[in-house]
């Protein structure tokens, strides 16, 4: 039977989210609740199907999205989500079918790049994407971290922790955002539209979500600026011998000033029962281990690859961000897609930076996905030479690069997509 590649009509969406339930194995029951819920963040001309007959088997949808750049501008995005095909189509082209699609729509918007959360490594390299940041996991055990847990209300420099009510996080926690997310060293993290804050703090629900109203606090400084946030939740897990077991789950937490996350890490820490302290998706450099007396009470329970990239436009991607040093180089990338590809000539420094097409010879050659990877600062492009995913044509381009495109801290997404 014929397989049909295209955008949603309103009366292929419940065929459309089953084929979802069906590629994230939740089964294949899809009941009128869920659609209308689900129904609500969905854009139809962003959302494609492969369909035989009635039935759909593969799923695509993209949304707008904002995200910071080393030196604090934001860029727009092609954000890629519910990825699907179905287990009785697969190896047929369907994927690169819709994401060629897709990308050639980003592209034609203006979009600088396109982001994903790979759900599995080996897929999406081909598509033209890179792994552009990592997550870490911590789990803390409390009573051996050594930290003073004898929380004393007011935090360092006149600043305090507040717990707040979910009403009130509602109110304080976007605008924070929004200025967290401004900081130049905050490279990855990406805005959150109002039905994230809906959805995110349960004034909008799915069905079956497993959503558990969260503990909510703020650090504010010495004149009641909201320096920092948290969201967490505790998992009442048993008593032995009189001796409390429970875990400390955080969901998110972003502080603006080193205070401000000091200081809702040590409550954290503090709360009382508390012996195992999840932290939740963090950079892999975060501060939380050296925070400890003991850094080694925060074991690592998963530290893997998390946001990709795929460029779109070069000239705008290089031009936007900051580079701590000044240098030259020539990129030649090859984008099998023919959306990205072409020789480049990057001249940046502290003040700026300007990049437009050349015709001068490479420094470094690479395919579109490995710009993925270097853009936000966090791989070598030295490591990448050695393990020979570059070519480098000049001796000491990829020291250059290195010294131009690495930031001092690591790039961080704090959120699924």
């Amino acid at each position: 039977m014929t397989l049909d590649i295209r955008t949603l009509a309103e009366d292929d969406v419940p065929s459309w989210l089953r084929a979802v339930a069906v590629g994230f194995l939740n089964g294949t029951e899809v009941t009128d609740e869920q659609v209308a819920v689900r129904r609500g963040g969905m854009d139809l001309d962003r959302t494609h199907g492969v369909f035989t007959g009635d039935r759909c088997v593969g799923t695509f949808r993209t949304t707008p999205q904002r995200m910071t750049v080393p030196g604090g501008a934001a860029l727009p995005s092609c954000a890629v989500t519910n990825v699907t095909v179905s287990p009785t189509h697969r190896r047929r082209g369907l994927l690169t079918r819709m994401m060629g699609g897709a990308m050639r729509d980003a592209k034609e918007r203006g979009d600088a790049f396109a982001s994903l959360i790979a759900a599995e490594y080996p897929i999406y390299g081909p598509h033209g994407f890179g792994p552009a940041a990592w997550i870490t996991e911590f789990a803390v055990d409390v009573p051996r971290a050594g930290l003073d847990r004898r929380y004393a209300g007011p935090a360092e420099g006149g600043g305090r922790v507040e717990l707040v009510e979910l009403d009130e996080f509602r109110r304080l926690a976007p605008e924070f955002h929004e200025r967290f997310r401004t900081q130049p060293h905050r490279q990855g993290v990406i805005d959150r539209p109002a039905r994230w804050w809906r959805v995110n703090t349960g004034q909008e629900r799915f069905p079956d979500d497993g959503w558990k109203r969260p503990f909510c606090a703020v650090h504010k400084d010495a004149d009641g600026v909201v320096q920092g946030t948290v969201t967490y939740t505790v998992q009442h897990d048993t008593w032995h011998n009189k001796l409390p077991h429970n875990t400390l789950s955080v969901d998110k937490l972003e502080a603006a000033t080193p205070q401000a996350e000091r200081a809702l890490w040590h409550f954290l820490l503090s709360v009382d029962w508390v012996t195992i302290l999840r932290s939740g998706l963090r950079a892999p450099d975060d501060l939380l281990p050296l925070l400890l007396p003991d850094p080694r009470a925060a074991r690592i329970d998963a530290c893997a690859d998390f946001l990709w990239l795929r460029p779109l436009d070069v000239p705008r991607m290089l031009g936007a961000r900051t580079y701590a040093a000044p240098g030259t180089l020539v990129l030649d990338l090859h984008d099998e897609a023919g959306l990205a590809g072409g020789r480049f000539r990057l001249e940046a420094g502290p003040d700026g930076a300007d990049c437009g097409p050349t015709t001068d010879e490479a420094d470094l050659s690479m395919d579109v996905s490995e710009l993925g990877t270097l853009y936000l600062g966090d791989e070598a492009a030295t490591r990448l030479v050695t393990l020979e995913r570059v070519s480098e044509h000049v001796p000491g381009a990829a020291t250059t690069a290195d010294a131009l495109l690495r930031t001092a801290r690591r790039p961080w997404c704090p959120d699924v997509f």
